[in-house]
């Protein structure tokens, strides 16, 4: 087996899919580790590093490797170098990418996509999502300060009393709790709404208070995930949420749904609610973003409010973040080579959660569902 670390070439990433750190673990699955020079140059990890702990520095891994790791799906030019037959694991999000499923289908690849690593305990080793989900919800905060003009926590000085900020986080899940403890680490009052009524001893064990609702009893998935809300929840939810935002200094947004297009929670008409200065962070802005007014990739200030629409934020934070994903990577790794035949075991429901293509025929009940496919396989 020869593992091969790809530079990602995708404007912005700085994050690399293994660090020198866990090259001994794939040695020791008995394969040859092979990195494309200057690959964690943007993670702060050296050629020198890599060498260190035993991997081959080379100009291209798609001439050599046959299994190739990654972070970003691949570029045309790279899909042009990567071989036939070869295995490829990354977060491609092919259930939303129908194109690229087909160019892995055409070179008959082998493809893992860990957004797709099932949300089950004996998975939460390997589980990508919720670790950058992590960094996304604490550079957030970061982000929120940057643009706030204000102190965050309650100031006594010889000035005068400064109040602390107030936060807003809208979604408690990975992200949002995350968010919350940071901004309280920073000194801020918090509160938190989720269409969950579950996490709300997770909220306040945070030291946040959880904005109430009626709320249904079935706002969660089976995978972990938030479904979508109906037309009339949200029109509730919005009420609840607007009775928070005259005070709100900054509202830190992170509700998703996966496969689909993030919920627009936050109208224009609840932003003009919103004291001067205010900041909002929108860590959904690429799926479409939670605000009527976020754009993706911009900041803009519209109504004295500054939204932020950020684009990959675990790529500010590219060491610790490639680190993390990494290990929930290498983890995985270790599941489907760790026995001594080196099979691909489709019986495994962790590896069939993730496998989307083998040798070119899809696998994935998941991404079956999402083209159309027979739904009995759901």
């Amino acid at each position: 087996m020869k593992f091969g670390i790809a530079q990602e070439l995708v404007e912005g990433e700085r994050r690399v899919a293994i660090v020198p750190a866990m090259v001994g673990d794939l040695i020791k699955l008995g394969g040859e580790v092979l990195v494309e020079r200057n690959a964690g140059a943007k993670s702060d990890y050296s050629d020198k590093d890599y060498e260190a702990e035993g991997a081959k520095i080379v100009d291209s891994v798609y001439d050599h490797a046959g299994i190739i790791l990654k972070i970003q799906p691949p570029s045309q030019e790279e899909l042009n170098k990567i071989k036939d037959s070869s295995r490829l694991f990354g977060l491609f999000w092919v259930v939303t990418d129908k194109d690229l499923l087909h160019e892995f289908m055409k070179k008959k690849l082998t493809v893992f996509s860990m957004e797709l690593v099932p949300r089950i305990s004996r998975a939460q080793y390997m589980d990508v999502l919720s670790s950058m989900s992590a960094v996304a919800g604490y550079r957030s905060v970061l982000l929120a300060a940057e643009h706030f003009g204000r102190f965050f926590p309650l100031l006594m000085t010889a000035a005068g009393k400064i109040p602390p900020a107030n936060v807003l986080v809208i979604g408690a899940g990975v992200a949002g709790l995350q968010a919350i403890a940071t901004a309280k680490r920073l000194g801020a009052k918090v509160d938190a709404f989720d269409t969950r009524a579950a996490v709300k001893e997770q909220v306040e064990s945070l030291g946040a208070r959880f904005v109430e609702m009626e709320m249904p009893e079935d706002m969660e998935s089976d995978g972990g995930y938030a479904k979508e809300a109906t037309a009339e929840f949200i029109k509730k939810e919005r009420e609840a949420i607007s009775a928070k935002l005259p005070k709100t200094d900054i509202m830190i947004t992170t509700a998703q749904v996966f496969g689909k297009k993030a919920p627009v929670i936050v109208t224009e008409e609840m932003i003009k609610m919103m004291p001067q200065g205010a900041v909002i962070v929108d860590i959904a802005a690429e799926q479409g973003g939670n605000t009527e007014l976020t754009v993706a990739g911009k900041t803009i200030k519209d109504h004295g409010v500054t939204i932020v629409g950020p684009i990959n934020l675990p790529s500010y934070l590219a060491s610790h973040a490639s680190a993390m994903y990494s290990r929930n990577l290498v983890n995985l790794l270790k599941l489907i080579y760790g026995d001594k035949e080196k099979k691909l075991d489709l019986e495994d429901e962790v590896i069939a959660g993730c496998c989307v293509l083998s040798r070119g025929e899809i696998v994935s009940k998941t991404v079956k569902m999402a083209f159309g496919g027979d739904k009995d396989d759901r």
